[in-house]
């Protein structure tokens, strides 16, 4: 009996380091560079929306870093 062949789904790249803090001055996790809104989507949205937040975020990362 033959059924459909599927590819397995790609994960989700997620910048996610597990340091989830909140920097109450940027509203960016401290971990990851990410507002409350983009992580909370982030599962759930596009990948042109994906990439555009991870585009922003070494720039932030840098912000925080040098708070």
């Amino acid at each position: 009996m033959g059924g459909a062949v599927t590819a397995p789904v790609p994960a989700v790249e997620s910048p996610c380091t597990n340091i989830c803090v909140m920097d109450g001055a940027t509203n960016w996790c401290l971990g990851c560079g990410r507002t409350i809104d983009e992580i909370v989507r982030w599962g759930a949205t596009d990948d042109a929306d994906r990439a555009a937040v991870m585009a922003a975020l070494p720039e932030r990362m840098a912000l925080l870093s040098n708070g």
